[in-house]
């Protein structure tokens, strides 16, 4: 590849190629940033996934980086970081009309630690009203008539469109895991408690959780050990061990497209073929009663949240999120929210039995392709069971849906085994190229 070629496409790299990139000297930071920017100026009209961004700011932030020097697992890497995450040098507006123009005086920390391991702040991205149902302005990348997914809005599109190899999201239902299969990239979200949520305007303390959006799954991994604050170890390959993969419909299988249906299952036997050991897992009965369990938990915490807000700034709330889950939640007592929170505590219990017969489960990231509409950011089931129950899941791109479309797949690990899902999800990924 030529020099001109090669800066013509370093917005296409990796999180992991950039730092490869710079370090050999064949780019420098603020190369990749203008890269990026200029993607972000042709793209942006048509995708919208930006709620704050400053060309100037980026570049004198990559000059900064340059005259450094190489220093940190992420130097030089543009990332994205979801409307609801403090930033001290950009506003914060958590998605609603209430705090435009709102500057946090600290960053999360989540921007500290990507900061601090060279990462290249683009700017902020698109969320739903406070992380929750009403859509922004956000459009898919491939079909501007369609929902990118939400909350994490822009942080999917961005990736997904090329702008940035990286962003940060957050999920308290399906607001990393879903945006990523509507935009074809890699989504993750980590054992609930985890990475740190300092610094993120909470949504329902009991469920949040920081997620990563990239493109590969080494990126992930890379993001995960810095906001660990941990010195980045490469994944190990798996070679030589009979997977143990549990196939788990779950009872919602009927709520999937059926062309969805379909390629899971073609996924299934394609992973059995490649010598995973694979069964089929029904989850008993009381798993069907975890969404409105994680409804209670999710409504209450939320209402009790944002008392500030309500009290204050009813009538700059949407109509959507007033009636839906704030009303919800006003209505939830403590005795409900206890219950609730017991029971899912209970299931969680069961599914560590369940999952010590198995390496990763395997089911569905989303209903099917990002629905057509952009009042909604469709349906959040397939992944509200798993992330009541605390454990580690990732989508990985593998399929394309009958409208061309990108399509996931979700594989759940163990809580606490996280880069265990990790690996299983690389030699996944592997079987499908």
């Amino acid at each position: 590849m030529s020099q001109n070629e090669l800066t013509d496409s370093l917005h296409t790299l990796t999180a992991s190629d950039i730092v490869r990139t710079i370090h050999a000297g064949k780019a420098t930071c603020e190369d990749v940033a203008r890269a990026c920017l200029a993607r972000i100026e042709e793209r942006e009209p048509e995708v919208q996934a930006w709620q704050y961004l400053n060309p100037d700011q980026v570049i004198a932030a990559a000059r900064s980086l340059d005259a450094r020097g190489s220093d940190g697992p992420l130097y030089g890497v543009p990332f994205g970081i979801k409307d609801i995450i403090d930033t001290c040098d950009m506003p914060t507006e958590y998605g609603s009309p209430i705090y435009q123009g709102h500057q946090p005086a600290s960053d999360a920390a989540c921007v500290a630690l990507s900061r601090q391991a060279g990462g290249l702040l683009m700017g902020k991205t698109v969320t739903t009203e406070f992380a929750n149902v009403y859509p922004g302005k956000t459009r898919h990348p491939l079909d501007p008539s369609r929902t990118p997914g939400g909350s994490s809005s822009g942080s999917g599109a961005a990736v997904g469109d090329f702008m940035v190899p990286l962003a940060i999201g957050t999920q308290t239902t399906a607001s990393t895991i879903r945006p990523a299969s509507f935009n074809g990239i890699f989504g993750y979200r980590p054992t609930y408690g985890d990475l740190c949520c300092a610094g993120v305007k909470e949504a329902a303390g009991s469920l949040d959780t920081i997620g990563l959006l990239a493109r590969s799954v080494e990126d992930i991994a890379l993001y995960r050990d810095v906001l660990l604050h941990a010195t980045p170890t490469p994944l190990p390959l798996i070679h030589g061990t009979v997977l143990r993969i549990g196939f788990c419909p779950t009872h919602l299988w009927s709520r999937l497209e059926p062309s969805t249906a379909e390629l899971l299952e073609g996924a299934a036997d394609q992973l059995g073929k490649a010598g995973a050991s694979l069964e089929e897992v029904t989850l008993s009965s009381e798993f069907n009663d975890v969404i409105e369990v994680h409804r209670a938990i999710s409504s209450y915490e939320f209402a009790r949240n944002f008392t500030y807000e309500i009290v204050n700034h009813w009538d700059q709330i949407s109509l959507p999120l007033r009636e839906g889950r704030i009303a919800t939640g006003l209505k939830t007592d403590i005795k409900a929210y206890t219950e609730a929170r017991r029971a899912a505590e209970a299931d969680r219990r069961t599914l560590d039995t369940i999952m010590s017969s198995y390496d990763v489960l395997l089911t569905a990231s989303a209903a099917g392709e990002a629905p057509k509409g952009l009042t909604s950011t469709g349906d959040a089931s397939f992944c509200a069971l798993w992330t009541t129950m605390h454990v580690p899941s990732i989508s990985i791109p593998v399929f394309t849906g009958p409208n061309g479309l990108p399509v996931g797949v979700q594989l759940i690990g163990k809580r606490g085994e996280d880069r265990a899902l990790l690996a299983t999800a690389q030699w996944v990924v592997e079987q499908f190229q």
